[in-house]
């Protein structure tokens, strides 16, 4: 053993870590792969941090180090993936951990078509590794940029009456919990656990292996069409069931919405349309009349109209239409740095909830029920709409399962771009009044976005399994080893939260692989 191994880490590890990291099997110390001075920010720039150490394990024993050495330290643990999240989510001042370099295959069971992989790997590396097989992923959300982890991790999902959230392709998860401890969980083992980490906000513990339910590989043909938003909201009750695949976005100022269906074929490659804003010119000229439309806000809608009749034509009928593979089609290019601000509703209340927030944008503020003044408010388009249904999955039901438990869900995704990163003026008070309609509708707000309004005490009332998950929390990371600022305000500072932690009795019982009891 090394007395001055890892000495330049002392000052924040203190010579603990000379013990902690010997491995006396192999008769050396475990590596301790930090570094000093990171910056963290998200992907959009919308958040930063400057952790006292950044971590990038490359195996179990690696992170087992880190997790009882925070422990021991009083330290606070946050893992990071690819920063997507446009909110603070995943920043910190304590360490955090990223595990780029924890992204192998671990192992496949061809006729179950189940694939286990490290948790690090990001959605597109996964993809790739499926198509080796024959295997696609059955759903995805708009890109494929982030960590298998963090994906599930914040609810995310696609846009599908026929599918629910990614995290229920999730068969099993082998999670590190603070005391060092590997725990794996499933529908048949450890369901509690299994509930709470499927959506766990990166709360429970450190999940190394995911276990994901693939199929076979496919192909989709799409077909997009400009139409009128008074024939969107007449057609809004049957849209949704004529393809598996179905997701709309919304102009306002345009007054026209683009539908997009999607249904798996088996044709040869057909290449889309080229795209005006996926080209440099056109994508530099929409970014600078947005940077411009923020010193002069009210040629936004012009700037709107110009954008979307470049991309998509002007003309209601005008369709677009190729055939790719899955993973092309369901993701699309999100363009530039945004704030994003989605929220789920039941689905029937679509077109309440469209009606009014166009109202409001119109400045008729009276019909639209939103006691808020929208003065001077000039939004980005488009405001995105998608679809899910978890009411009928047998699979088991996150506790923290952002999209309706009784019926089908809708999404609506209030999108502000941060052109060349400039915030717009007022984004916060737009932001505020969509929230209010969202919260009149029993709406919730999606984990990873960008939500401004909600307490702590409205977030624990819109999910009736969150005391269940905080209790398990405590109870597998008594220390908050892995709470973070964010966790605190937007949950655990509540008093709901602060009376379930008075009154946690270790209801739970997590047991590891020999049987044993493990917290």
């Amino acid at each position: 053993m090394d007395p001055s191994a890892y000495k330049q880490f002392h000052p924040y590890t203190t010579d603990a870590i000379v013990a902690a990291s010997w491995d006396p099997v192999n008769q050396k110390h475990i590596p301790f792969r930090a570094s000093l001075r990171h910056k963290h920010s998200t992907w959009a720039r919308t958040a930063f941090a400057r952790p006292e150490l950044y971590l990038q394990p490359q195996t179990v024993d690696e992170i087992r180090l880190i997790v009882n050495l925070a422990r021991r330290l009083g330290k606070h643990i946050m893992v990071v993936g690819s920063g997507h999240s446009p909110s603070d989510l995943t920043c910190t001042s304590s360490w955090m951990v990223n595990l780029n370099n924890f992204r192998a295959v671990v192992s496949e069971d061809p006729e179950r078509r189940v694939v286990v992989v490290q948790a690090g790997i990001r959605l597109y590396a996964l993809i790739g590794e499926l198509e080796k097989r024959k295997w696609a992923m059955p759903n995805l959300g708009s890109i494929t940029e982030q960590s298998i982890a963090g994906a599930i991790a914040t609810s995310t999902h696609g846009s599908s009456l026929k599918h629910g959230l990614m995290s229920e392709s999730v068969v099993s998860l082998t999670i590190m919990l603070a005391n060092g401890k590997l725990v794996e969980c499933s529908k048949e083992h450890n369901l509690d656990l299994f509930k709470a980490a499927l959506v766990s906000l990166g709360a429970i513990g450190i999940v190394l292996h995911v276990g994901f339910q693939a199929v076979p590989e496919f192909k989709v043909r799409w077909e997009q069409e400009v139409v009128t938003l008074p024939r969107f909201l007449k057609s809004y009750g049957h849209i949704w069931e004529e393809s598996e695949f179905v997701r709309c976005w919304w102009f306002p100022y345009s007054e026209r919405t683009i539908v997009w269906h999607g249904k798996t074929v088996d044709e040869e490659i057909q290449e889309p349309p080229p795209s005006w804003y996926g080209a440099r010119f056109g994508r530099y000229t929409y970014e600078l009349l947005l940077y411009v439309a923020t010193w002069f806000p009210k040629i936004m809608p012009s700037v709107e109209r110009f954008v979307f009749s470049m991309q998509y034509g002007w003309d209601e009928g005008t369709k677009d239409w190729a055939v790719q593979h899955s993973h092309e089609a369901l993701t699309m290019d999100c363009l530039f740095s945004q704030h994003v601000n989605e929220w789920s509703i039941p689905l029937h209340k679509g077109p309440e909830a469209i009606t009014r927030l166009e109202h409001w944008l119109s400045g008729r503020e009276d019909l639209s029920g939103i006691p808020i003044s929208s003065d001077g408010i000039y939004v980005h388009a488009p405001i995105e709409v998608r679809v899910t249904d978890s009411s009928t999955s047998r699979n088991p039901r996150a506790w923290l399962d952002q999209s309706m438990s009784d019926g089908p869900t809708l999404y609506l995704n209030a999108t502000i771009y941060r052109p060349f990163l400039r915030n717009v003026p007022h984004w916060q008070r737009y932001y505020t009044a969509f929230e209010y309609l969202m919260k009149d509708l029993g709406g919730k707000p999606h984990w990873a976005k960008n939500f401004v309004t909600p307490t702590a005490s409205e977030i624990w009332h819109m999910y009736p399994d969150m005391e269940k998950w905080v209790k398990l929390r405590e109870q597998v990371d008594p220390s908050r080893v892995f709470v973070g600022e964010w966790l605190r305000r937007t949950i655990l500072d509540g008093e709901e939260a602060k009376k379930a932690v008075e009154e946690r009795d270790d209801e739970f019982m997590v047991v590891g692989s020999e049987g044993e009891v493990v917290s």
